[in-house]
């Protein structure tokens, strides 16, 4: 199976602080992984060094078969889509959405003097329809509500029909109407012929959509475990992950977390 994403022994340092510490991992073509662990294990960080947005102090990183260090990485960004906060802050709020949606064409954020044609303006109104924001076409940036946003950034990040997708907490804000919509999209999305290879960044196992494969815990900037969703998503690694007896229950394709119930005693259950 060919290889879309490779992290060997992979670290990373801010002075003194290690934010990331000898990290292997690796996505397969059709995988879809989530990325799992409390704030500061470093999962945002690996989605930037996986979307090529950020270079580690050592070790070696394979993206689309090319190694970074070795390739322009100009010419890397438009096979891999990026849905974040920190993207989606840079977007001007007089914006509309067609044109948020069509400039990821060009790896830029707002339409500068780039021509467009009708397969790309079809293109972005189809994958707004598809993710339930076609009405919001011809509104500027600045009106929309948090999960309108989610939808666009989305859409935004398919424009470019990536070879790896990559979502940081694309949940994040969202009420309960808001998450369930997004995650029936994405599930649509995952289930579709040729769809990506995609990681997903979540604090919450209740945000990954049914067809997802695999899942990475990280914990302190350590892997935990990788693999198989259901040989991660278990009380034991959870509890590892998140440092807190928790148990974990499946119920159609949808995990959820909570804190294991208190022995008559008071104490934690194993």
């Amino acid at each position: 199976m060919t290889s879309v994403l490779r992290l060997d022994d992979v670290s990373l340092h801010r002075g003194t602080t290690h934010i990331l510490t000898h990290v292997s991992w690796s996505v397969d073509e059709g995988e879809h992984w989530v990325l799992l662990g409390s704030n500061g294990a470093g999962k945002t960080t690996i989605s930037r060094i996986a979307a090529a947005r950020l270079f580690p102090s050592s070790g070696a990183v394979d993206v689309l078969g090319e190694r970074m260090g070795r390739v322009d990485i100009a010419e890397l960004h438009p096979r891999i889509g990026l849905c974040s906060s920190a993207l989606a802050g840079q977007v001007l709020g007089g914006e509309s959405v067609l044109s948020v949606v069509l400039s990821a064409s060009y790896g830029r954020i707002g339409v500068w003097h780039e021509e467009y044609d009708d397969p790309d303006i079809e293109r972005a109104r189809a994958l707004l329809e598809a993710l339930g924001a076609g009405e919001l076409v011809g509104r500027a940036w600045a009106t929309l509500s948090s999960g309108e946003r989610k939808r666009v950034e989305i859409a935004r990040a398919l424009m470019p029909d990536p070879e790896l997708l990559i979502l940081d907490e694309p949940a994040s804000g969202l009420d309960v109407a808001g998450r369930e919509q997004l995650l029936a999209a994405l599930t649509e999305i995952l289930s579709a012929p040729g769809s990506p290879s995609m990681v997903l960044v979540t604090h919450h196992l209740e945000e990954i959509p049914v067809g997802f494969t695999h899942a990475l815990a990280l914990r302190g900037g350590a892997v935990v475990a990788a693999g198989p969703l259901n040989d991660v998503l278990t009380a034991s690694v959870m509890s590892t992950t998140f440092g807190l007896p928790l148990e974990i229950t499946r119920d159609r394709g949808r995990y959820a977390a909570r804190g294991a119930s208190a022995a008559p005693s008071g104490r934690h259950l194993a």
